[in-house]
């Protein structure tokens, strides 16, 4: 009964429109970085802390080069303000870009060597973690020298041995630490560093580097 039924005007309609073909896809070529946030110019600036002027001065070319060419980013030195200013261009490929030289500058204005802040260019995963020995233990006078001694061993073995075993880059600068690595060994030489802080001599934390970069081995 309900088949032999006349069709309604507006299945009718329906009909014909089914039996047309879709039109193609728009084909869209992807945005420019100028164009994603509207033909706006965006900025980042780094400020110059009064000891790292002269160094930057001699390092100048190794940040031009590697920002202005490789990642197309414009960079300048402000001398009234002493800040490293950096802003997009029209042909920048990413928008990411302008914040990876921001974090290079950066960690190079905190005491990393130019071949160890580079990374941040040329890696996603890396970051730069900060803190001050107060934040661990309050110490002051020759306790506090004491830690900081603790921290770097004689000559830099302590600290380059943490260094070499958790695939990190260490900046002590006073009662501040500075670490550069990925966020598993960032936390493996942190832990490390908050030991000595402590008081713990330097074979404990060297052999409970070995067992703990033994475990990562055998992760990996």
């Amino acid at each position: 009964m309900q088949s032999n039924m006349p069709l309604s005007s507006m299945e009718v309609e329906a009909a014909p429109s089914e039996a047309k073909l879709l039109p193609p896809k728009p084909k869209f070529e992807p945005l420019k970085a100028h164009e994603m946030s509207d033909g706006q110019v965006q900025f980042r600036k780094v400020s110059v802390p009064q000891h790292r002027y002269n160094p930057l001065k001699k390092a100048w070319m190794d940040i031009y080069t590697p920002i202005y060419e490789q990642m197309k980013i414009d960079i300048r030195m402000n001398l009234k303000a002493r800040k490293v200013e950096l802003k997009t261009r029209p042909d920048t490929p990413d928008i990411s870009n302008l914040q990876k030289c921001a974090d290079f500058v950066h960690a190079f204005m905190m005491g990393f060597d130019i071949i160890d802040a580079i990374a941040l260019l040329r890696m996603d995963e890396l970051y730069v973690e900060s803190f001050e020995i107060k934040d661990v233990k309050t110490l002051r006078g020759d306790h506090l020298s004491r830690a900081i001694g603790r921290l770097s061993g004689k000559g830099g073995k302590t600290k380059f041995a943490i260094e070499n075993a958790t695939k990190t880059r260490i900046v002590i600068a006073d009662t501040k630490i500075h670490i550069l690595g990925s966020f598993a060994n960032i936390k493996i030489a942190r832990d490390s560093l908050c030991s000595l802080i402590m008081g713990s001599p330097a074979g404990k934390v060297y052999s409970k580097l070995r067992a703990v970069t033994a475990r990562l081995a055998e992760r990996f």
